[in-house]
């Protein structure tokens, strides 16, 4: 006989990502933010409700960490099997979190509650503590999907696939992901002075300047003493890169902004001293908030045209705060065989990305990596 859980119920469940988190119903806003147990019942479901527009929200299930199920759910409420007909009184760690982007329109998921005939077990801690910052990369954009298909949709972006999953895989970490497809640490592809990650960082998830999201808390302060990681990895530059090939446009607030292009076809020194600023104070705020926290600037993957501008920028932040505990790594560019949907880097190129990385991560934390993953 299934028995029903609230969410706050129970005490030995674990919240992944950033949220409000004695909210019940549980507000998911994230890629890769959900809920983490450990379970003995012979089957587990999981309730929630969510709503949206254009983007359908899609969703993962891991069991022993591998991915299990990958599926789009229906506005309203849906409850969705996790697993059954297992072994009762085995424990089982399930994993159920969010594959698409946080959206900046009507799109919310909630977590009601839990279902199932057995109890839930304490989940122990991981060995590391991640936060990955991002945009369309980071959001797993391409990684599933066929190279042929360009068009931008919700079931080609993915965390289940992406890096950063990859490598919570491999150093046993804990992961957070705040990424955004085509923000920038400046300016977004398209010319969006807005569209600038570092302007939301503070907040749980300031996407939204109305809509449920804001209602559901995501424009509080982040609570950022009750979680800081070990590391934080900002993989940001490529769309800032991809602004002084758009056309300019008018933005509330800045006027109007566009990247410009000198006539023998370099990008204009002035727009690009403003990302590489932009960099240095991006790294600021990152410290303040994260004081012990090893910080990673990576950049590459579509592009290389700004590594010695965001290198640069490290080295001058890192010489100006007297700050040894960053570094920059640079990115391999993906071949073109291995990219995935809209033109963006495929699984083996975030694979490949992910055994990079977490080598480093590995090193300098004297950390095992496990490179055997299931997916």
């Amino acid at each position: 006989m299934l028995k029903s859980y609230d969410i706050q119920e129970i005490k030995d469940l674990k919240i992944l990502g950033r949220t409000i988190y004695d909210a019940s119903p549980l507000p998911i806003f994230w890629n890769h933010s959900g809920i983490e147990v450990n379970c003995t019942g012979s089957e587990l479901w999981v309730d929630v409700e969510c709503d949206y527009d254009f983007h359908e929200i899609w969703v993962a299930g891991e069991v022993n960490r591998a991915l299990m199920s990958r599926q789009m759910i229906y506005p309203g409420k849906n409850s969705i099997c996790l697993y059954r007909s297992m072994s009762f009184g085995t424990v089982k760690n399930v994993r159920f979190y969010k594959e698409l982007q946080a959206m900046s329109d009507r799109a919310y998921l909630t977590i009601t509650g839990l279902r199932t005939d057995g109890e839930f077990l304490p989940v122990r801690e991981s060995r590391l503590k991640l936060e990955f910052i991002g945009d369309s990369i980071t959001s797993g954009e391409g990684a599933f999907g066929c190279p042929a298909d360009t068009e931008w949709l919700s079931m080609y972006m993915c965390s289940s696939r992406s890096y950063s999953n990859l490598i919570e895989r491999m150093l046993d970490a804990e992961c957070r992901v705040l990424s955004q497809g085509g923000w920038g640490v400046h300016v977004g592809w398209d010319n969006n002075r807005r569209n600038a990650i570092p302007s939301i960082y503070d907040q749980v998830c300031g996407l939204s300047e109305d809509g449920p999201n804001k209602t559901l808390g995501g424009h509080r302060e982040n609570d950022f003493e009750r979680w800081q990681p070990d590391a934080v990895i900002v993989n940001l530059g490529t769309n800032d890169d991809s602004s002084f090939n758009t056309p300019g446009m008018e933005v509330e607030g800045f006027g109007y902004c566009k990247s410009r292009t000198e006539a023998d076809g370099t990008r204009n020194k002035e727009d690009l001293d403003a990302i590489g600023n932009a960099a240095v104070e991006f790294l600021k705020k990152l410290r303040r908030r994260n004081p012990k926290a090893h910080l990673i600037w990576t950049y590459g993957m579509m592009g290389h045209a700004l590594t010695e501008l965001l290198q640069t920028a490290v080295e001058r932040y890192s010489r100006e705060n007297g700050d040894d505990n960053v570094t920059f790594i640079s990115l391999p560019d993906t071949p073109q065989g291995q990219l995935g949907a809209h033109s963006h880097p495929g699984f083996f190129a975030h694979l490949h990305v992910a055994e990079l990385l977490a080598d480093y991560i590995g090193q300098r934390f004297d950390v095992p990596v496990r490179k055997d993953i299931i997916l």
